[in-house]
């Protein structure tokens, strides 16, 4: 990995896209991709904020998925809360990832292909292939951290949420900083960006919040609140981590999808966010008259991290996302001991195919 170099204690320039940026300052980098079909050149738009003191490099991304904008707007807010004169480190901020996919307000490129299927992907590729390149091989590969941002697709919703790949303490501890509601070990997968990452010892919160195409005030909020938390304890923003106040997230690594058990038109009871106990109550379900209702019950004990926000609906839809937690009607409270809290007995069983950064199947 690359970085911010120190030599006598000062920082050196920060070297990216053929640009160097000198300490204490900030650039807007436009980084080549490839060439469209209007012979004009397309670019990963990237701000840099070289902090005068040496420290971490990180990186935030969001919209690697085209309509998943929530991020957008957090690292808009983030750009105009930093100064690179008080930052401590290097601070990549990537507000639209897949360009493409922003434009045309969907989650793939033109080539079809989904971004986070296509890393670590080839300078002479697929569009997708040459833009995933250049992403991980400019950005990426020169942090030490990563903080990348989606969302749920069309028509449902993700309570804000961290996660962090299984069994690495250092990363749990960042998530708690964070402060979501929510931390879920989930497993890496073959060609997306947290797992070329950690190959390269890239570290990686993805944090899953919103819906696409939409922006929130919560989700908003809960992301630039904890972004500002992981750069305080990383010591690269004079600001309190939050650690002695933030409330304790739930913790899971096994989730259930409960689907429509008939097509027709749902009524929820419940919503992301809300605790339930196995065999309450999350919908029901009836036809056009609102004919043969079927009452729809939570499978398991946990907390409801997404949910379908089209009542409409066909027989097996997913309507609902529960993470297996217990005592979920504890989540929020105070931490009285952070170590207690990042060192605690880890859940049991393993997760079902998560879909994070991914689509609902």
């Amino acid at each position: 990995m690359a970085g911010s170099e120190v030599t006598g204690g000062t920082t050196a320039p920060f070297e990216i896209g053929g640009q160097s940026i000198a300490p204490g300052t900030q650039a807007d980098i436009g980084i080549p991709i490839t060439t469209m079909a209007t012979g004009y050149s397309s670019q990963l738009a990237v701000r840099v904020l070289h902090g005068a003191k040496p420290g971490p490099v990180v990186f935030i991304s969001a919209a690697i998925h085209g309509d998943e904008i929530v991020g957008t707007a957090i690292i808009q807010r983030i750009a105009n809360y930093l100064s690179p004169e008080t930052l401590s480190g290097t601070l990549m901020l990537v507000p639209v990832a897949n360009i493409f996919g922003f434009l045309s307000h969907t989650r793939y490129l033109p080539d079809r292909r989904d971004l986070n299927r296509s890393f670590p992907g080839n300078a002479s590729g697929s569009l997708a292939g040459q833009l995933a390149h250049v992403f991980f091989s400019e950005v990426v590969s020169r942090a030490s951290l990563g903080i990348d941002i989606h969302t749920a697709a069309v028509h449902r919703y993700n309570l804000p949420q961290i996660r962090i790949a299984a069994g690495n303490r250092r990363l749990v501890e960042l998530a708690m900083a964070f402060g979501a509601p929510i931390i879920i070990e989930s497993p890496l997968r073959d060609g997306a960006l947290r797992s070329l990452a950690a190959e390269h010892g890239v570290e990686m919160l993805l944090m899953e919040t919103g819906e696409a195409l939409r922006f929130d005030r919560f989700s908003i909020e809960t992301g630039v609140n904890g972004v500002q938390r992981v750069l305080a304890h990383l010591g690269m923003i004079e600001a309190d981590d939050g650690l002695t106040e933030v409330g304790v997230p739930a913790r899971s690594n096994k989730t259930q999808w409960v689907r429509s058990p008939r097509g027709g038109v749902t009524h929820r009871m419940r919503k992301s966010g809300d605790a339930v106990k196995k065999g309450d109550l999350l919908a029901a379900v009836a036809g056009l008259f609102g004919e043969e209702p079927q009452e729809i019950v939570s499978p398991c004990d946990g907390l409801i991290i997404g949910h379908a926000t089209l009542p409409v609906v066909h027989q097996g839809e997913a309507l609902f996302h529960i993470a297996r937690v217990d005592h979920a009607e504890r989540v929020g409270k105070r931490i009285e001991s952070i170590a207690d809290a990042i060192y605690a007995s880890e859940p049991e069983g393993f997760a079902e195919t998560l879909l994070d950064e991914d689509e609902v199947i």
